[in-house]
């Protein structure tokens, strides 16, 4: 069989030439595109709840224009080549790209949606997110939500069409690429760009590279699974107190264990125990909204509570509260819960000395033993 010559295979390198020739020399208009789609995105949060950390963005690089508008296809074994890109100024849509960095998961979904929703602004033509495939395959890697969005008779873009020329139509339509990232996600994007694609010199290359960021990717999905869980632990606090929203709910058995499973969970207790007989103490000193439970669940309260009784065992819930209650409220506590039980008016009384002798050694620390 007669052997493929190596002219018979199509040279793109004039045409790569002239497109590189072309970007470059207008270059310098897609960098005042950038700067106007930096504007309107920040714009898009003026007044939003959800506040980037911040807004970043680039212009390809001439390089980096030059190996995307390099690339090629083949069919199969006996087809012949083409350009991926035939004609790049029209088909790259990352020639401009923006990136936006939030604090937690849960922001990305947020942001993406204020985007897309302003649909004067831009044309969302495409979103997807980049480690579905690693998500599905069970493993770690890049983490990162790609909206591709066009804008609208934007003055910038009709001026880099203008300066393309013909056969371009200088509409202000152009489409650029937003990436949404976590923080955590764009430090580690970052590093391994840096090491995989601008250093990718087989002499450097070991699989353990691979391995560590494949742990340190797990890793980064760890930790920002705890963010989330602050984040949404401070926030639910936030409520309890806030005595014109969550903290003005009115207490029930349900709602006393929710609180304090929130707040101690470290005092063990059944989450489907009754807490039935924690209203009754609690509704004995009018104590009947969340805010109000709250207040007697401070940390400082009940460390001073555990230093004045010296408990020898850790108190279970109904232990600690009704100690709580007493460390709040004195003999008012024994004479509105006691009853005609003598033997809990007796242990009442022992722990309210205990207590009364705590807090006088506090105020006179030279008086004690």
């Amino acid at each position: 069989m007669p052997q493929e010559k190596p002219n018979d295979r199509p040279d793109f390198t004039e045409q790569i030439e002239a497109s590189v020739a072309r970007y470059e020399s207008v270059r310098g208009e897609l960098d005042h595109v950038l700067g106007a789609m930096k504007g309107k995105i920040r714009g898009l949060f003026k007044n939003s709840e959800v506040q980037p950390l911040f807004i970043t963005g680039r212009v390809k690089s001439t390089e980096s224009f030059r190996s995307k508008a390099s690339r090629q296809l083949q069919q199969d074994a006996d087809s012949s080549p083409v350009l991926e890109f035939p004609n790049p100024l029209r088909e790259l849509h990352d020639m401009v790209g923006l990136r936006i960095i939030v604090m937690l998961p849960h922001e990305i979904q947020q942001v993406a949606s204020i985007i897309k929703s302003h649909r004067e602004a831009f044309d969302c033509r495409s979103d997807r997110e980049k480690d579905i495939g690693s998500v599905e395959s069970g493993t770690y890697g890049y983490s990162s939500r790609h909206l591709l969005l066009k804008t609208r008779n934007e003055p910038t873009v009709r001026k880099f069409q203008e300066a393309l020329g013909k056969p371009v139509v200088a509409s202000g339509n152009f489409i650029f690429e937003v990436q949404v990232r976590t923080i955590l996600q764009h430090a580690w994007s970052e590093m391994e760009h840096d090491i995989r694609f601008k250093h990718p010199g087989t002499s450097v290359w070991n699989p353990q590279i691979d391995r560590l960021f494949t742990a340190t990717a797990a890793m980064l999905e760890t930790v920002e699974d705890y963010f989330t869980d602050i984040d949404e632990l401070y926030h639910r606090l936030n409520g309890y107190q806030d005595r014109h929203s969550l903290g003005a709910q009115e207490l029930s058995g349900a709602l006393i264990g929710e609180v304090w499973q929130t707040l101690l969970p470290h005092v063990d207790r059944k989450r489907d125990d009754d807490w039935s007989w924690a209203a009754e103490l609690l509704g004995a000193h009018g104590i009947n909204r969340v805010w109000q439970f709250v207040q007697l669940l401070d940390p400082s309260g009940v460390t001073e509570v555990r230093a004045a009784l010296d408990h020898r065992y850790s108190p279970g819930p109904d232990r600690l509260l009704d100690d709580l209650l007493l460390w709040h409220f004195g003999s008012a506590h024994i004479e509105k819960t006691s009853g005609s039980d003598l033997r809990r008016q007796g242990s009442l009384t022992r722990r309210l000395i205990q207590m009364s002798d705590y807090r006088m050694s506090k105020q006179n620390p030279q008086s004690g033993s």
